[in-house]
């Protein structure tokens, strides 16, 4: 027969058995927190992680996501060409112009909020892609029928192949922005991908090859 003390002991186990299975996925949950996109001590003493790019209120004019935060560079960039390329890429635009407000250099990291730091905290290295395209690929394209229709080698965004069921790939105003590939919250695969591109899996959304 069990005694009082070795039911509760039973009880208590139980207890944290359950409490760890609810606690295992908020372990695992996507987060910025600790990752490069994580400024919160970089830029601001109040250790907010969000504010160096979102604020709930007084938002910077030019929208390029929700709430923007970051100044927002005024960078004309050089821009990938291919005698073979059926997109007309343009000027980067919302995400992508987001993004590049940052990862051009020409910002520093802190230039929120209405602030503008005499050119110290910038980003470098890797992280810093320039102002000369011309080797990335190229964003804030059209994607569409009409551009699957000139080009064969890719996916129609119209075609159930394109909604991947990992993880889609997604369009912003029906174009193709560097949040296509990157999702700047979420650094479960190498680099911010949307999804991993072992075996060229994130090209493969897109390019049939």
């Amino acid at each position: 027969m069990k005694t009082d003390k070795t039911i509760r002991t039973h009880i208590v186990f139980s207890i944290a058995i359950v409490a760890s299975a609810l606690l295992e996925p908020c372990a695992n949950a996507s987060s910025i927190v600790g990752t490069k996109h994580d400024l919160s001590s970089y830029t601001n003493s109040s250790g907010q992680i969000c504010i160096a790019c979102h604020t709930p209120h007084n938002a910077q004019a030019d929208q390029l996501v929700p709430l923007w935060n970051h100044a927002a560079t005024t960078t004309q960039f050089t821009l990938y060409s291919s005698v073979t390329a059926k997109s007309v890429p343009g000027q980067p635009t919302g995400y992508s112009k987001a993004c590049l407000s940052c990862h051009d250099g020409t910002l520093a990291l802190d230039s929120f909020g209405g602030k503008t730091p005499a050119g110290a905290g910038k980003i470098s290295g890797a992280n810093n892609l320039g102002t000369d395209l011309s080797d990335d690929h190229p964003v804030s394209f059209t994607y569409d029928t009409n551009l699957a229709t000139a080009h064969p080698g890719i996916v129609s965004p119209a075609s159930a192949a394109f909604v991947d069921t990992a993880k889609t790939v997604p369009l912003f105003n029906g174009k193709l922005e560097c949040s296509s590939c990157h999702d700047a919250h979420d650094n479960q695969n190498t680099f911010f991908l949307r999804k991993s591109n072992a075996g060229s899996a994130l090209c493969l959304s897109c390019h049939n090859k």
